[in-house]
């Protein structure tokens, strides 16, 4: 069972990686998440200073970085390497504050500006800094 436990982990840790390549798709106007969604344009911190050409081409930056980062923690967790942990803690924290930095500061329609992520950084950060997770199930 415990394998199977940090399989289902790392596979998790994985995905959420894989949600920041959506996300850079939305950034770079390859797609639309959803129709009307017009994120990272908006950004409380980023669309006046650098435009929103600019802005898109961060975002994207923080989203490819994001990506990387939850990929390579669920593969270390899955190889049962030691860097797992900081490298996931990393993640939550930048992919935490790009919600932030390219939020568009009104409160609507938080879910096309990952609104929901901080829930999930929040539980990442939670479970593996103070829960000590998975080491204490696995």
């Amino acid at each position: 069972m415990k394998p199977v436990l940090r399989i289902a982990a790392a596979v998790l840790l994985g995905l959420h990686g894989l949600v920041h390549l959506l996300y850079l798709g939305q950034s770079q106007r390859l797609f639309q998440l959803q129709p009307g969604m017009v994120w990272p344009d908006g950004s409380w911190a980023f669309s006046r200073l650098a435009g929103e050409d600019g802005t898109r081409l961060l975002a994207s930056v923080f989203c490819v970085a994001a990506a990387i980062g939850f990929v390579a923690s669920g593969t270390g967790l899955l190889a049962r390497q030691s860097w797992w942990r900081p490298t996931v803690v990393g993640s939550a924290v930048l992919s935490a504050a790009m919600v932030l930095l390219f939020w568009n500061g009104r409160m609507e329609r938080l879910s096309d500006q990952g609104g929901i992520a901080p829930i999930i950084h929040v539980a990442i950060l939670i479970a593996v800094l103070v829960l000590q997770w998975p080491e204490s199930v696995l």
